[in-house]
C-alpha cells in the first residue's frame, strides 16, 4: 500500500512544560501519565490512488509511562467530511496497518480504542488551534526566546516532525473514547511529511 501526506499538526497534552515523551522520558502529567490529543491537517495527500488532501484527522493517546515501555492507548477520529474511500485509507494509515511512521508504533500500543467520526477543525497562525468533535477544543501559545522567535525542539526520537515549535496550551479535552479526559497544559505544532517509506529509510543511491 503506497501512501504519502504532508501538512501541519497541532498537539496538546497533560504533561508539565516541557513534555518529555518525545525523548522517551517519564510523563509529568497527573498520575505520571501523558494524556494527549492532536489534529493533523493534510494539505496534500494520497493513498492507493485516493486523494486525501484537505482532510483533518484527530488522534488521542494515553501513555502510562515512557514511550518505549509500551502499553499505549490510542484512538483515531476521522473527519466527518471524508468519503467512505477516504475514511478507509485514513484508518489504515493512522492505525498503523499501512506501515510508515504510524506502523512503527504498533508494537507499543497495548489497546487500540477504535475509530470515531466527528467534525474536526484546524486553524493555523500565531496561536494555532483545533477542535475534535464535542470532546476537544484547544489553542497553543508559542514560547518565545530572547530574540522574539519561537522556541523549537529538533531531532527528538519520538517527535511528530524533525523540528517543532513548543508552547503552552489552553482549552479542554473531555470524554473521548468514553474516558480520555485531561487538562491541556503543553502544546506543540509543526509541518509534517509522512509516507509508507520515509526518506530516511531509503538507502543512498535510490530514488
Amino acid at each position: 500500500m503506497a501512501w504519502k501526506m504532508s501538512g501541519t499538526y497541532v498537539a496538546v497534552c497533560s504533561c508539565e512544560m516541557i513534555c518529555p515523551c518525545p525523548v522517551d522520558g517519564k510523563p509529568t502529567g497527573p498520575g505520571n501519565e501523558c494524556h494527549g490529543s492532536a489534529v493533523f491537517h493534510i494539505a496534500s495527500g494520497e493513498s492507493d490512488g485516493v486523494d486525501l488532501s484537505g482532510l483533518d484527522v484527530g488522534l488521542y493517546n494515553l501513555f502510562p509511562s515512557n514511550l518505549t515501555a509500551g502499553n499505549w492507548k490510542m484512538g483515531v477520529v476521522l473527519d466527518d467530511k471524508a468519503s467512505g474511500a477516504q475514511a478507509k485509507e485514513i484508518e489504515k494509515i493512522f492505525s498503523g496497518k499501512a506501515g510508515g511512521p504510524f506502523g512503527e508504533f504498533v508494537p507499543l500500543v497495548g489497546e487500540f480504542l477504535g475509530v470515531e467520526r466527528a467534525p474536526i477543525t484546524f486553524k493555523a497562525g500565531k496561536k494555532p488551534s483545533a477542535t475534535i468533535g464535542k470532546w476537544s477544543k484547544f489553542e497553543i501559545d508559542p514560547i518565545t526566546g530572547p530574540d522574539g522567535g519561537t522556541v523549537t525542539i529538533k531531532d527528538a526520537p519520538f517527535g511528530f516532525a524533525p523540528e517543532y515549535t513548543i508552547g503552552r496550551s489552553s482549552g479542554e479535552s473531555k470524554g473521548a473514547f468514553g474516558s480520555l479526559s485531561f487538562e491541556p497544559i503543553y502544546g506543540e505544532y509543526a509541518e509534517f511529511e509522512y509516507a509508507d517509506v520515509m526518506a530516511a529509510d531509503v538507502p543512498h543511491g535510490r530514488a
